[in-house]
């Protein structure tokens, strides 16, 4: 990556070429936001003439860098019309901070720790010259109109309002120091103040120049300058690097200052189709980002089908990799944004079809990008019954195979293509549905919505037909809301805990199930036994009708009648493994699953619910 690295000085160039709009800030970077405190110590640092740290900046004018910009804070856009020629990676905090307090010739617009406030910087004459003094207590922040007040604003403690009031409290404006004629009528008027002692100031104004004021005018800054040959996705990765405020910079940014520069407004577009989304709850944790990864995987696949042997060396890729969505241009977004849009409002209708209802319950949001691509790139037809099928087959094979955690774009793109020929009629199986498996014993450990695969599961026993076990409503979104339908134990944990049962089986999903927060509170921490009368009692049923409905839970209610948790548990773990083969497509074996607590490591998970809540009678 070819760049340069000249020293710069301070005022004649740096902070000079900010103010004349030659150096910018891309439009990615976050505003600016130091605190008052920040800015005495930086100003501190350089009048000791110490080192603040190395500024990088980006030469424009490159192919891949055509960012959009804007001034640094504090810049009069009036006066800065000299075109961008280097934009501010890194050093946007400290730069502006110097603009402000020393070149722009307007109060510094900061903060204290309590309110926003504007205020010049002056530095104590007599102090900064004292050896045995904190340089950094020298610089002083004096409200914008120069007076500062105490007593709750009733009384001045320092006027400085006039020339003649700072130099005989001898506090001298930063503003000025790199605006030799002021320096000069700022000295002048220092010195005739007492002319008596003419000789004496003179002395120690020349000594304030040479162990302060010299320091400011002869600063530079070790600057890195990339050139404007520098990839985009170089930009976006140094930006991440060297950014001394530690904020990462995702694609989305970068991919709005680029459309910045072509006019197109891709934060406001991205808003108004996420307003829309976000009318589906499954779809609330939807993020700027996994848009861009499914319009760029729709754009890639469109490269890619219109390529022809000879047209490169090699095949385009389905792809949607950081650098891949840094190359969309503004014609592949607007072509393919409206696709990618309505392929995740179907992927919504999707999941409320496999009884996922809120974000908070999605497996995999990661894995919405592709089935949004997916259904997108099917186009018409894309909701025949045999499609839907064989998309629902790989969608809980990612789950229940747990294979869209960790870095998965690659399987992004290999989905997207292979998952499309398949319900095109290919008879090659995608890589997704070839490689999942579930392990058994998987079961024992599926205890929290920390886990894809528990998430999973608790939709699969929703969708399977199981109803609240009081309540005769069918579910559906609305009633899944308005019952508040969550997981609950079905042998409670008070119960579990009182006959020792281990954590591992009772925390299990394998011990939980689909009901509604009222029946919840009906079960309380009593023993099945006891609380099936109850249940009854509440439902207005019979044992008879009770133990169909527990059924449809995949619970034998004569295990509950004896309070029989060990053969519950094993009668209930091969129905859920039967159910999860099932949605699979492929075998899952059901006998001889380990039920040892002691073969497996127990994570430190927050398994706290109201499961034991005692029914006043």
């Amino acid at each position: 990556m070819p760049f340069d690295s000249p020293d710069l000085n301070l005022g004649n160039e740096l902070l000079r070429d900010i103010g004349s709009g030659k150096i910018r800030l891309p439009d990615f970077q976050r505003d600016w936001k130091w605190d008052v405190d920040r800015i005495a110590g930086l100003l501190a640092s350089v009048s000791l003439g110490y080192p603040v740290g190395v500024v990088m900046l980006l030469e424009t004018g490159g192919e891949e860098v055509n960012f959009a910009t804007r001034h640094l804070s504090g810049v009069d856009p009036l006066h800065a019309t000299k075109p961008a020629d280097r934009l501010v990676l890194d050093g946007q905090q400290r730069l502006t901070s110097l603009f402000q307090s020393l070149a722009s010739g307007k109060p510094v617009k900061t903060q204290d720790s309590k309110k926003k406030l504007e205020c010049w910087f002056y530095i104590d004459m007599a102090a900064a010259m004292d050896d045995d003094v904190d340089r950094e207590t020298t610089v002083v922040a004096i409200p914008a109109d120069r007076r500062q007040l105490d007593n709750f604003g009733r009384d001045v403690i320092r006027d400085l309002s006039t020339t003649e009031l700072e130099c005989a409290a001898e506090m001298f404006p930063l503003s000025q120091v790199f605006d030799t004629q002021a320096v000069n009528q700022w000295m002048a008027t220092y010195l005739r103040l007492d002319t008596d002692q003419m000789a004496e100031r003179l002395d120690r104004w020349s000594s304030f120049q040479k162990k302060v004021l010299n320091n400011f005018s002869g600063y530079t800054v070790p600057v890195i300058v990339l050139r404007k040959e520098t990839p985009r996705e170089a930009v976006c990765t140094v930006f991440e690097k060297v950014n001394t405020g530690g904020v990462a910079l995702d694609v989305f940014e970068l991919l709005t200052a680029t459309f910045a520069a072509v006019d197109f407004d891709l934060r406001n577009d991205w808003e108004v189709r996420r307003k829309r989304l976000e009318e589906h709850r499954v779809l609330r944790g939807t993020q700027n980002t996994d848009f861009l990864q499914a319009v760029c995987l729709l754009a890639t696949r469109d490269v890619r089908s219109r390529w022809r042997e000879g047209d490169s060396d090699k095949v385009p890729a389905v792809t949607c990799r950081r650098k891949d969505i840094l190359r969309l241009t503004r014609d592949q977004y607007e072509r393919w944004a409206p696709e990618a849009e309505r392929g995740f409002i179907w992927a919504a209708q999707f999941l409320n079809g496999e009884m996922v209802f809120h974000s908070r319950d999605v497996p995999y949001r990661t894995q919405l990008v592709p089935l949004a691509a997916i259904h997108a790139a099917l186009g018409e037809g894309a909701d025949t019954v045999g499609k839907v099928e064989k998309i629902r087959k790989w969608y809980w094979c990612g789950v229940l195979g747990e294979l869209y955690g960790g870095t998965i774009e690659t399987r992004f793109g290999n989905d997207l293509q292979q998952v499309v020929d398949w319900c095109m009629g290919s008879d090659s199986l995608p890589i997704t549905v070839y490689e999942a498996s579930f392990d058994p014993g998987r079961l024992l450990t599926l205890r929290t919505r920390n886990s894809a695969a528990y998430k999973g599961i608790y939709a699969l026993l929703m969708r399977s037909g199981s109803r609240d076990w009081i309540k005769e409503q069918e579910l559906t979104i609305a009633t899944y809301h308005s019952l508040a339908i969550d997981i609950h134990h079905i042998f409670p944990k008070k119960w579990c805990v009182g006959h020792e049962i281990d954590e591992l089986r009772r925390e299990s999903i394998v011990n939980k199930t689909a009901i509604s927060a009222s029946t919840n509170r009906k079960i309380g921490g009593a023993a099945p036994s006891k609380y099936l009368t109850r249940v009854e009692r509440e439902a207005e049923v019979d044992r008879q009708i009770l133990a169909g409905r527990l059924e449809r839970h995949f619970v034998e209610i004569q295990y509950l009648a004896t309070d029989d948790f060990e053969g519950f548990f094993k009668n209930r773990m091969n129905h859920m493994l039967s159910l999860i083969s099932e949605a699979m497509g492929k075998a899952v074996q059901a006998e001889g699953a380990p039920v040892a607590p002691e073969d497996f490591d127990l994570e430190d998970e927050d398994l706290s619910d109201d499961d034991d809540l005692e029914l006043v009678e």
